[in-house]
């Protein structure tokens, strides 16, 4: 895009900077209490892994023919935490002589290496995002929103996007053979463009709604999302550069009624402001959601519409996206306002669609694994992506009935101190995430659900989500009940 560039100024933010010494100093401190020189190695093969990555950070992104084996960044990303692991149980076992008790300090081990990875990206994608420059002359946009049977919340949905400040743009609802009032609702704004289809799914809504679009950027809007006033202009700013594809907007929840859409919001700005800023320093975001996800137009030519053979065509075109050789950003001020399930029933059936489509699509893009035309995907994302659906699920409980037969063993004390040292550790990062989120510091108050409560009820539904692929049950569309919150 040919536009002119206005540079921001900001500076480091002394807060972030003092949580994030913190949690290093703890870290250290718990390889001293532990004793364990093996802790000392991977923590700091973990730091060393990081500083190789900023440094080489552009040749990860490049895309390059090879054998058809896993990378050797790959083969250290997944190997290293384990071997370490390994090493550690034998240390450990000898100087405890307790199985349960080296366990458990292996999982501390494996959160070293990943804290350690994590951290200094965060910030380094936190800088380099607020002094990013901003456009004076923005392109061509196209709002695609789908929807389906949304009358209690679509009205609110078109609204914000109308008062979004944004010059040069559309806003394309279309219905996807609803049979309640959602059409008829959408049909009473005569600033936008309405159409009307058969019953297709939402991936078919999108392309359909692909046809009429005339943008030269294509934002995809979820039906029941509120989109903040400057949310448009701040997802454009991260197309400027021509090898990024697609930006992922912010998604928080709107509802916080009770514990558990509280816990999906703590969820939500963790993941978004450590997880989702270490892979965006390498162009490399997991997911473009469906909430609030921007593309350059030429990237559907280049890798086609959304496809209908998984349950989660975001992520899936953003797979696609990443596979084609473009980059994909992510915006913590391109700010939007989504509905969370309010009971554990619905709760379940949004969460067990986004699982099972999820495993679809590693299923689908399984070669990314051993083709390192894939770049930076290839040699670490996918890999961690599979770490964290299937491993870090089984490990949890393994930790749990560990750290039971600890206490048990007359090791209660030890299990108590370490679980303290999560909780603490869980602590410190929910507040780096939410001070660089600049969200409510109530959200702190529900770190320890990470860890204990909400975190089971998650690898529940993962660990179920891959035994219906696994036994090849009926994967359907499932969604949450619209709440509509006015």
């Amino acid at each position: 895009m040919d536009d002119v560039w206005r540079p921001v100024r900001s500076r480091i933010d002394p807060f972030v900077v003092s949580v994030t010494c913190t949690i290093f100093a703890l870290l250290l401190l718990s390889v001293y209490l532990i004793l364990s020189m093996v802790t000392l190695i991977a923590t700091g093969a973990a730091g060393a892994l990081v500083l190789y990555l900023l440094v080489t950070r552009r040749q990860y992104t490049s895309f390059a023919y090879g054998r058809h084996v896993p990378s050797v960044m790959t083969l250290a990303f997944i190997a290293l935490p384990f071997v370490l692991g390994l090493c550690m149980a034998l240390e450990g076992y000898s100087i405890w002589q307790s199985p349960a008790m080296t366990i458990i300090v292996v999982g501390l081990t494996t959160t070293f290496w990943y804290n350690m990875l994590s951290l200094p990206l965060t910030i380094y994608s936190k800088q380099r995002e607020v002094v990013e420059s901003k456009p004076m002359i923005y392109p061509t946009l196209s709002v695609i929103l789908p929807a389906y049977n949304e009358e209690r919340v679509i009205a609110r949905t078109i609204e914000s996007l109308i008062e979004t400040d944004y010059p040069n743009k559309e806003i394309i609802v279309v219905d996807d053979g609803s049979n309640d009032k959602t059409l008829t609702i959408a049909n009473t704004y005569k600033r936008i463009k309405v159409l009307h289809k058969e019953n297709g799914g939402k991936f078919s809504a999108l392309n359909y709604g692909l046809r009429f679009a005339r943008g030269d950027v294509i934002v995809a809007v979820d039906a029941d999302t509120i989109v903040s006033r400057d949310a448009l202009k701040n997802i454009v700013t991260g197309l400027k550069d021509e090898t990024v594809g697609a930006v992922a907007g912010n998604v928080r929840i709107l509802n916080r009624r009770n514990w558990l859409t509280w816990c999906q919001t703590l969820e939500l700005v963790v993941a978004g402001q450590i997880w989702r800023r270490t892979f965006d320093v390498f162009g490399a975001v997991n997911i473009v959601p469906g909430a609030l996800g921007a593309f350059k137009r030429h990237v559907f030519d280049r890798v086609g519409t959304y496809d209908g053979d998984t349950v989660v065509e975001d992520f899936d075109q953003t797979f696609k996206t990443l596979k084609s050789g473009l980059k994909v950003r992510g915006s913590s001020q391109a700010v939007a306002y989504s509905e969370a399930p309010e009971t554990l029933r619905d709760f379940y059936k949004q969460r067990i669609r986004w699982y099972r489509g999820n495993i679809q699509t590693y299923v689908k893009h399984s070669d990314t694994l051993t083709n390192p035309f894939y770049g930076f995907l290839y040699r670490l994302n996918y890999p961690f992506m599979l770490i964290s659906s299937f491993f870090l699920p089984i490990a949890g409980f393994l930790v749990i009935a560990t750290s039971t037969i600890a206490v048990i063993q007359g090791d209660g004390f030890f299990v108590l101190r370490t679980i303290l040292l999560f909780v603490v550790l869980q602590h410190l990062l929910t507040a780096l995430a939410v001070r660089i989120e600049g969200e409510d510091p109530k959200l702190i108050a529900f770190s320890t659900f990470l860890i204990v409560g909400y975190k089971q009820i998650i690898d529940i539904f993962l660990i179920k989500a891959a035994l219906d692929i696994v036994f090849k049950r009926r994967v359907s569309w499932t969604r949450a009940q619209r709440i509509g919150i006015p």
